[in-house]
């Protein structure tokens, strides 16, 4: 499936911990490196359904700190927490750009029942003031 959606260019901005992918289709998406982490797709975080989906807190801070493409198909993401099992192939890499807002939203409605907090700025709404702004 990874094979629909390839990038054209992968961008990293560590200052505002911000991932920037094109894909060859034209479509760009910034991903907060939060939003990332949270949305790992690791076994770790993923869980064996979706249903199961681990509820990853704190991590406001995260950066990246490396990534490496696996073969033709995916990037391994390395977080300056430690994190680094999973694979973001190209097409969970678009799902997660076509439905920033939705999961960010589903992610800190999951945050509110668990009774859980995050600190600091909303790096997704801070990027689509951004974007509205260009």
């Amino acid at each position: 499936m990874s094979g629909k959606y390839r990038p054209a260019e992968i961008k990293l901005h560590q200052a505002s911990r911000v991932l920037e992918i094109t894909f060859d289709d034209g479509a760009c998406f910034s991903l907060p490196c939060e939003f990332l982490r949270v949305y790992s797709p690791s076994a770790e975080v993923r869980g064996p359904t979706a249903d199961a989906w681990k509820l990853v807190t704190g991590k406001e801070n995260v950066s990246i700190t490396d990534l490496q493409q696996v073969g033709g198909y995916a990037v391994k993401i390395f977080f300056d927490d430690g994190h680094n099992s999973g694979l973001y192939d190209w097409h969970y890499l678009y799902k997660l750009g076509d439905n920033r807002r939705e999961l960010w939203d589903l992610y800190l409605e999951r945050m509110d029942k668990a009774g859980e907090r995050r600190g600091g700025p909303d790096p997704v709404k801070a990027l689509e003031a951004q974007e509205q702004s260009s």
